[in-house]
């Protein structure tokens, strides 16, 4: 058996179709909560009022708001995931230039992000004190940062570092930082004059191929 703090993370998943409709629009509900006010606006009064259930049709799924809200995070993270599918798909990347295949994986990186934007700048802000949002972040992370890899390695002969392959990973850790600063914090963080988010991919892509294909000292 687990321990307490397990067990109150328990989702008990619904079993009939009524049950499940009800539990995708509390996990629904939940998103476009952080969305619209982030995590303040996270309460399981406003989940049950947005979704249209009672308390108890929610108590049935889990224990604890804790819980509640880790499940709405993982329901959010599934619809990254599935614009992640991208990065799998092979016939996206043939026959790309280096530098348009460079580019192109940049802007699936940072249209990730920017797709999701409301989502994500509440559960960037919410992990600085959130030690499991924080820990399932980083994963999550580091899975994009594979997919970004195994897409940009496939012109690893032009990437003109003694290293392809940490070259790439620096770069993605590079395109993830500022993609985050951007989402959770805005266009004008740290900037005094703002770009447009077409600018900002579009200089985010150049300045990795720049990094990756010009390489040292040119």
């Amino acid at each position: 058996m687990g321990s307490a703090a397990e067990v109150s993370l328990e989702v008990r998943p619904p079993l009939q179709r009524r049950s499940r409709e009800a539990w995708n629009r509390v996990l629904d509900a939940g998103v476009a909560l952080l969305e619209d006010g982030g995590s303040e606006a996270f309460t399981i009064a406003a989940v049950c009022e947005r979704a249209q259930v009672a308390p108890r049709a929610l108590y049935a799924r889990v224990d604890t708001k804790e819980a509640l809200f880790l499940a709405v995070y993982e329901h959010g993270i599934a619809r990254l995931l599935a614009d992640q599918e991208a990065f799998a798909d092979a016939g996206r990347w043939a026959g790309l230039a280096p530098a348009d295949l460079v580019r192109a994986a940049v802007a699936q990186v940072t249209g990730i992000f920017l797709r999701h934007e409301r989502f994500l700048r509440a559960v960037v802000l919410v992990s600085a004190a959130h030690p499991e949002v924080r820990r399932r972040g980083s994963g999550y992370g580091r899975l994009l940062g594979d997919q970004f890899a195994s897409v940009v390695l496939r012109v690893s002969d032009a990437v003109r570092h003694d290293d392809p392959e940490a070259a790439v990973r620096s770069c993605f850790g590079t395109v993830f930082a500022t993609s985050v600063i951007r989402v959770a914090y805005g266009p004008g963080f740290a900037t005094p004059a703002p770009v447009g988010d077409d600018a900002f991919v579009a200089d985010l892509g150049e300045t990795a191929v720049r990094y990756l294909l010009a390489g040292p000292g040119d």
